[in-house]
């Protein structure tokens, strides 16, 4: 059983909204209906949770009736890092799935995900256990100095750039979280779970990722997400 945890209890600050970015309406619909709608068309995907601020209960509700989403089998209460989010989300399908199960755990403001992202992570992780989308750096990279100025170039070859859906087998996700509480780490890392998992000495497997496949974090991802939208209308 492949079950995708859509993370939607964050804040999104940096959007500059009034309600949190994964609500924000474009072109009528939340950025939330959109990227649930990628799992729930998904062949391979079985269910769904959705891990969820707290408040906006009805919200979700309403995308979910209004959408047709009924791999919608579970809700968690967000948390207030990702972290807490994630750990809420693993809790909440305790004797509800099997340790053997994938978890695919995918940003509720990422909607640009597409099928070919999904199915290699679930594939992989069926072969290793875990699975984070990658692709090669394409940007000129340096390191940042004092901040005015570089202070040293990174080679692109040697970095890799990890997104979501992080897929794990539920049992495996489990471990991660309760060992990485156990040794004090959850505070003292990046909020993700690759990130634990490194910290840990754990390897990550990469899948098959997209530089399009992108989190929306600003005003400015918002609207590249409405001319995507727009442009794959006109291409149908």
């Amino acid at each position: 059983m492949n079950v995708a945890i859509i993370l939607a209890g964050g804040r999104g600050t940096r959007v500059g909204a009034d309600v949190p970015k994964q609500f924000i309406e474009v072109l009528g619909r939340p950025v939330l209906s959109y990227t649930i709608e990628r799992f729930q068309n998904h062949p391979e995907v079985d269910a769904i949770e959705v891990v969820c601020r707290k408040g906006y209960e009805d919200e979700l509700r309403a995308i979910c009736d209004a959408g047709g989403f009924d791999k919608v089998r579970w809700v968690a209460e967000g948390g207030r890092e990702f972290q807490d989010s994630v750990i809420s989300g693993l809790r909440n399908l305790e004797g509800e799935i099997s340790d053997d199960d994938q978890v695919l755990v995918h940003y509720g403001a990422s909607p640009f995900v597409s099928d070919e992202v999904i199915s290699d992570a679930i594939r992989v992780c069926g072969l290793h256990g875990n699975a984070s989308p990658a692709h090669s750096q394409v940007y000129l990279t340096a390191t940042p100095g004092d901040g005015e100025g570089t202070s040293g170039f990174v080679d692109r070859d040697e970095v890799m750039c990890l997104n979501s859906p992080q897929a794990l087998r539920y049992g495996y996700a489990k471990w991660v979280y309760e060992e990485g509480a156990r040794r004090g780490l959850l505070e003292k890392v990046e909020p993700h779970t690759t990130s634990l998992m490194f910290a840990m000495g754990e390897r990550v497997w990469f899948s098959k990722g997209s530089t399009a496949n992108i989190k929306i974090t600003t005003a400015e991802d918002l609207r590249l997400f409405k001319g995507w939208i727009l442009a794959a209308d006109d291409l149908e």
